[in-house]
């Protein structure tokens, strides 16, 4: 299922990249964006842990820097059964986690010094483990994929904002100017960085769930993944994490965005809602007993 998922999330980012080149510079933009496609589907799969990880300035830790995360995050791959992942600690005061690499052999747990300080040691177990459970379900191949190349798309479109009222952006074979100018214009500064949005939607919403649950069992303590849990959405809700972008927002265990913009952007979150999944957690957490 990850592998149809990939598959249809990479076509789609595709297509709308050669779309966007189509409308950009017409046939040589569509040549141009083609072959940009590829080259990013293949940077995507092999390089963009790395691109996801300095974006945020994240550093590795070894056992000596952070010697109690890297023993948790050991201990909770054990059990897990799985290959113990790269640490990383991103340098912020806004709590918050996410997951990374293309398979469990090249993962990536990373970390806030602000997640670090404002959770109790269960609650940052539960939430290491729900990160885990991404790289074991080979989901982060997925989120990294999206992030990089809806990353690309965004770009353009900012691009298309100067370049359009520059005189460029009409192609080869159509002559500029009027209706379909403005069209153009709408398509590359509107609708492509919408697509790109939907697309990124397009990343199942019940991966978290199951992330959730995964985390759970393996840290054995739901209650205090769920806890964990809210208080991550409550720094959220107050305060946006200033190196987040929205093109790596599903990434995180919370959306980093949760206190911008309400019932709209909620509407379009890549993440469930922390009440929904709270309220799961605390049923397993009952079934456990």
């Amino acid at each position: 299922m990850n592998t149809l998922k990939t598959t249809v999330l990479l076509a789609a980012l595709t297509g709308l990249l050669i779309a966007v080149g189509a409308f950009f510079g017409g046939t040589k933009g569509m040549t141009f964006m083609f072959v940009v496609s590829i080259l990013m589907n293949f940077a995507s799969y092999w390089y963009s842990d790395k691109i996801v990880l300095k974006m945020y300035g994240a550093k590795e830790v070894t056992p000596q820097d952070a010697p109690d995360l890297i023993r948790m995050v050991s201990s909770l791959a054990q059990k897990a059964k799985m290959p113990m992942p790269k640490v990383y600690i991103i340098n912020t005061e806004v709590p918050n986690a996410f997951a990374t690499g293309r398979d469990p052999e090249h993962g990536v747990v990373a970390v806030t010094t602000g997640i670090m300080r404002a959770l109790n040691y269960e609650e940052l177990e539960g939430v290491v483990a729900h990160e885990l459970a991404h790289i074991k379900n080979r989901d982060t191949l997925i989120s990294t994929i999206v992030a990089s190349v809806a990353g690309v798309i965004t770009m353009i479109a900012n691009i298309a904002q100067w370049t359009a009222f520059l005189g460029f952006g009409r192609g080869d074979d159509e002559e500029g100017g009027g209706i379909g100018g403005i069209v153009e214009f709408v398509f590359l500064v509107v609708l492509a960085p919408l697509a790109a949005t939907l697309i990124q939607l397009g990343v199942s919403r019940s991966r978290e769930y199951i992330a959730d649950e995964t985390g759970g069992t393996v840290s054995g303590n739901p209650l205090a993944l769920a806890s964990a849990l809210k208080k991550i959405e409550y720094y959220a809700q107050h305060q946006v994490m200033p190196e987040a972008t929205p093109a790596t927002s599903h990434l995180f265990i919370v959306n980093p965005f949760s206190g911008a913009g309400g019932m709209i952007v909620s509407l379009f979150s890549t993440h469930p809602s922390t009440a929904d999944r709270v309220a799961k957690l605390e049923a397993q957490a009952k079934k456990v007993r």
